[in-house]
C-alpha cells in the first residue's frame, strides 16, 4: 500500500510540475526530433541504394534504425519533460540484456545472416553446398536460408552454420569441369585405351572443346591403371552430360575390346 501510495504521489508530483510552456517545448522539440529522424531515415536510404546491399537487408537496417530512434526521442521527450531518464536508461539496459541472452541463438543467425546478405556468397537459383546440406537456394532471410535439395526436400538451414562452415557454389561460374575415373585391364595397350576414351568423348554431345578434353593415365592399381577422363561443359549441362559419358564410355570400351576392370581374387590350387 506504501508503494503504491508512494507511485501516485511521485506521479502526481510530475503532473503537478507540467506546465503549459513545458508542454508547448516538449511538442517542439517532439516535431524537430520526429524532423530529424525523416531526414536521417531519407539520407540513410539513399545511401544504402547508392551501394550493392541486399534489399531485404537494406530494409532491415532501416527499420531497426528506426527502432532505435523512437527510443531516443522518447528519452529525449521524457527529457523536456521534466522526467528522469535515469530509471529508463537502467529499465532499457536491463530487457536489453535479458533479451539478448534469451535469444542469443537468434541473435547468432541474425548477425550470420546479415553478413551473408552484404557479402553475397550465392544467390536464389544457386546450387550450394553449405550448413552440412546441399540443394537449391530458394530465398536467403536473416535467420534462415531455405535450400530445396535435388529429392524435392525443403530444408532451411539457421544462417550461423552456413557462415561458420564452407560454402561451395556450384552454380557460380558459366562452365564445370566433369572428372570420370575408369579403369582398364594392364593387358590392354594405353594408346588402346586412350583411344576408346576419345572416341567416347567425341561420341557424347554438350563437350566444350575449350578447354580442350583430356584423357589421362591417373593411377596404377592391384589389378587395373586407371585413367581420368576431364571434360568442359555448360554449368547447366553437368548432370546430362556426366550420365551420358560414363554410358559411351561403356559402349565404346565394348566395341574396342577394351576390359573394364573391377576388384577380384584369383585363388589357385595347387597340388603336391
Amino acid at each position: 500500500m506504501n508503494d503504491v501510495n508512494a507511485t501516485i504521489s511521485s506521479a502526481a508530483g510530475i503532473l503537478g510540475s507540467l506546465t503549459l510552456s513545458g508542454i508547448l517545448s516538449a511538442l517542439l522539440t517532439l516535431l524537430g526530433c520526429l524532423l530529424a529522424k525523416k531526414i536521417l531515415l531519407q539520407l540513410l536510404h539513399r545511401g544504402f541504394s547508392r551501394t550493392r546491399l541486399d534489399a531485404r537487408l537494406t530494409r532491415f537496417a532501416l527499420k531497426t534504425v528506426n527502432a532505435v530512434l523512437w527510443v531516443v526521442i522518447l528519452l529525449i521527450l521524457c527529457d523536456a519533460l521534466g522526467i528522469n531518464i535515469s530509471s529508463l536508461l537502467a529499465l532499457f539496459s536491463v530487457v536489453g540484456l535479458a533479451f539478448s541472452l534469451a535469444l542469443q541463438d537468434s541473435l547468432s543467425n541474425l548477425a550470420s545472416g546479415i553478413m551473408l546478405l552484404a557479402s553475397h556468397p550465392f544467390k536464389p537459383g544457386d546450387y550450394i553446398e553449405a550448413g552440412g546440406q546441399e540443394g537449391t537456394v530458394q530465398t536467403t532471410g536473416v535467420i534462415y536460408t531455405q535450400l530445396v535439395t535435388p529429392d524435392n526436400k525443403r530444408i532451411h538451414v539457421p544462417n550461423s552454420a552456413i557462415s561458420a562452415g564452407k560454402i561451395v557454389n556450384y552454380s557460380s561460374e558459366p562452365n564445370r569441369r566433369v572428372d570420370i575415373a575408369v579403369s582398364a585391364s594392364y593387358d590392354d595397350a594405353t594408346q588402346k585405351v586412350r583411344a576408346a576414351l576419345n572416341e567416347a568423348i567425341g561420341s557424347c554431345a554438350g563437350i566444350l572443346q575449350d578447354p580442350v578434353p583430356v584423357v589421362l593415365l591417373s593411377d596404377y592399381g592391384d589389378s587395373a591403371i586407371t585413367y581420368t577422363v576431364r571434360v568442359w561443359v555448360k554449368n547447366a549441362d553437368y548432370w546430362t552430360v556426366t550420365a551420358a559419358l560414363r554410358e559411351e564410355i561403356r559402349e565404346s570400351f565394348a566395341r574396342n575390346g577394351v576390359t573394364m576392370t573391377y576388384n577380384h581374387l584369383n585363388v589357385h590350387l595347387m597340388q603336391d
